[in-house]
């Protein structure tokens, strides 16, 4: 038997010390963040999208931002340190916003992020991009759960993505940038990045292909299986 069954353990569940002491802050290149190691995703924080967060960084100066599934605004923070004149938070977790919140005001010394308007809308993402076509941004960050945790979705993932860059290009203003992540090691890059590829030609919008990115050194990946993580940067 496991560990947890043999023991009666639930998930998150404390075993020594303060439950006060669930959600410890750290610093990443200079920015403060919470990880809520019992209610939060994962970890209670995704370090493997490290560097992501740095080119979104270097990418947002005096753009209106919307950072979709946002979980704790990992992204939006480095969006907001890198010049952003606003972000917009979406996610349908309620917790997850509010820790976005809470990483807003872990910063708010720093003078761009405390010039960041930052809102949150707890909201299914693809109803909202869906229903909201009249939101228009410079910079959508589409960054989802997996979409493929077994070999039998992965079809149906790549719709998925599919979808979300059709709806992620129609809220970008011309001269935006699309900025669309895979944690799914179902869907290869080559599945993924074609799927993206294909749908931004489909939308009859021109568009560069600024860059795209894996692993970051401090996670490799030593076996095919083990690549999952894939993003891709589309500028309109």
């Amino acid at each position: 038997a496991t560990v947890h069954t043999k023991f009666n353990l639930s998930d998150g569940e404390f075993l020594i010390g303060d439950r006060r002491d669930a959600c410890p802050t750290f610093l990443e290149t200079g920015l403060r963040f919470e990880a809520d190691v019992t209610r939060g995703q994962k970890t209670g924080f995704f370090l493997d999208q490290r560097e992501n967060r740095r080119i979104v960084e270097t990418l947002a100066r005096g753009r209106d931002v919307l950072n979709a599934f946002s979980f704790s605004g990992g992204f939006s923070v480095y969006a907001a340190r890198g010049g952003a004149k606003s972000v917009t938070d979406l996610d349908i977790s309620a917790h997850a916003l509010e820790g976005a919140k809470r990483n807003f005001a872990l910063n708010k010394e720093l003078p761009n992020v405390a010039r960041c308007t930052h809102a949150t809308i707890q909201t299914d993402v693809f109803k909202w991009l869906a229903g909201n076509r009249d939101r228009e941004f410079d910079l959508v960050i589409l960054d989802p759960p997996s979409l493929a945790r077994r070999e039998s979705e992965r079809a149906g993932a790549i719709q998925v993505y599919t979808l979300l860059t059709r709806s992620g290009i129609a809220h970008l203003h011309g001269g935006g940038i699309l900025v669309a992540a895979s944690c799914s090691a179902h869907v290869s890059e080559e599945a993924f990045f074609g799927a993206v590829r294909l749908a931004a030609k489909k939308s009859r919008r021109k568009f560069t292909e600024l860059q795209t990115t894996g692993h970051p050194p401090d996670h490799p990946a030593t076996f095919p299986e083990a690549h999952y993580l894939k993003c891709i940067y589309l500028k309109l």
